[in-house]
């Protein structure tokens, strides 16, 4: 990996792609420090001890949500956003046909539509945000809110912007970029917290030393463990026959079809992610003391936060984690088959005299290609959901740990991306004949 960032950079186009994405990624860095209008600093610094739902929503902002920063809201708009026209493309047929047969274009118009809907969850949550936590503001004007609301709305905004040019013109997806930045910004806190485990009573802990080595060890596995089932494929034989292109004969030739285990990245656990946590959200920001109160919006409350927060019963947190599980699991299978289509696949094999041995060209090929994609994608699914779902349930064994919560959740996107961005930059150097660069 060092390797393919060192020849990168030697060469000028993938350096600039590189240089870009690094000055849009401080941009975002420094807009997560720019407060909204009218916060006062006091009151703000009480409100936002971050507990509950704050630290949640810190974890992917950079600290941002505490702040109270133009990028408060940080790009869960716009994955919200993506869900719900994603969805939505299951059961309109006009959707359905613009995402699988309309191109370029389809692509276009669903993009847009997917910013139109972003803005407007963005006002939404933007005012959900201001009526919250009106008590930190100064004024409590007409004006201050207004001005407050478009902040947060002009910060998703340019969020957006960021993330589709870093996708078009630098290096790696730009979403789950700013995610990923995001996650890592967080570092020196997970430092001090490592810090305060082994010498936080101002004295040498060797307990809190060998829970440091312990966590450090599990983190190391875990790396291990993402990293391999991200690289691991199952490869598929294909053979084609001897065929006439044009006046040439084009011999037989051996091939395969590499099938991923982990073929929708990232993204499912991102979304599995923001699914759970928008209830709490919403429910905060419009009762802010919700945490304090009994009764139904209390329980859901405590319920979608309960693996970031000790103080709930276990079960709600045993619950979460089911239901972790299987978003997961759902959308895993959804992206896959979003992106492999084992019928086109089957038709496009037919179509240039190939076959996989031992299995008929057309349906039966279909149904092959679709048994294998199945049971690969229920093995990385489950193996994503444990990993992430693991180290959420582990903070309630020790109690000075709290500083360590979705540790697995943070690696296996922190890793994902990482992985996803080093296959673009060898992918920019094998398309500008730096093959032996990658040697």
């Amino acid at each position: 990996m060092f390797n393919t960032i060192k020849n990168a950079l030697k060469t000028p186009d993938v350096r600039k792609k590189l240089l870009y994405t690094l000055i849009l990624i401080v941009i975002f860095r420094l807009g997560c420090y720019i407060t909204v209008p009218g916060v006062d600093s006091f009151q703000l610094a009480e409100a936002f001890n971050g507990q509950g739902i704050a630290s949640l929503i810190d974890m992917i902002s950079g600290g941002a949500f505490s702040r109270l920063s133009i990028f408060a809201m940080s790009i869960s708009p716009y994955i919200t956003a993506s869900i719900v026209i994603q969805l939505l493309a299951m059961v309109i047929p006009a959707l359905e046909k613009l995402t699988k047969e309309g191109g370029e274009e389809g692509r276009e118009k669903i993009n847009r539509y997917t910013k139109i809907l972003t803005i407007f969850l963005a006002l939404i949550e933007g005012l959900g945000i201001y009526l919250a936590y009106r008590s930190i503001f100064v004024d409590t004007s007409f004006i201050t809110g207004a001005t407050v609301v478009i902040s947060l709305m002009a910060g998703t905004a340019i969020l957006m912007w960021l993330g589709d040019q870093i996708t078009n013109k630098g290096i790696g997806n730009g979403i789950s970029m700013i995610i990923f930045v995001g996650i890592i910004a967080g570092l020196p806190r997970l430092a001090t917290t490592m810090w305060n485990l082994i010498a936080g009573s101002g004295s040498f802990d060797t307990v809190g030393l060998l829970k440091a080595i312990g966590i450090l060890l599990g983190a190391v596995v875990l790396v291990a463990a993402v990293i391999f089932v991200q690289q691991a494929e199952r490869r598929v034989p294909v053979q084609y026959s001897k065929r006439v292109v044009g006046r040439k004969m084009v011999g037989a030739q051996n091939t395969n079809i590499p099938l991923k285990l982990a073929m929708a990245g990232v993204m499912p656990i991102i979304f599995a992610s923001s699914f759970m946590t928008f209830p709490a959200m919403i429910i905060q920001m419009f009762i802010p003391d919700v945490a304090t109160q009994e009764g139904f919006w209390n329980v859901i409350y405590n319920f979608s936060i309960a693996t970031s927060t000790s103080n709930v019963p276990i079960w709600y947190s045993i619950a979460n984690a089911v239901i972790y599980l299987l978003l997961i699991l759902g959308f895993t299978y959804f992206y896959t088959y979003a992106t492999f289509n084992p019928a086109e696949v089957s038709n496009n094999i037919k179509k240039n005299g190939g076959f996989i041995p031992g299995i008929r060209a057309g349906k039966p090929t279909t149904d092959y290609l679709s048994s294998i994609i199945s049971k690969i994608t229920l093995f990385g699914g489950l193996f994503l959901a444990v990993i992430a779902i693991i180290p959420m349930l582990i903070r309630f064994l020790p109690a000075e740990m709290s500083g360590i919560a979705f540790g697995g959740t943070s690696i296996l996107i922190v890793v994902g991306v990482a992985l996803e961005t080093v296959q673009q930059l060898e992918s920019q150097l094998v398309m500008r004949h730096y093959k032996g660069f990658l040697e």
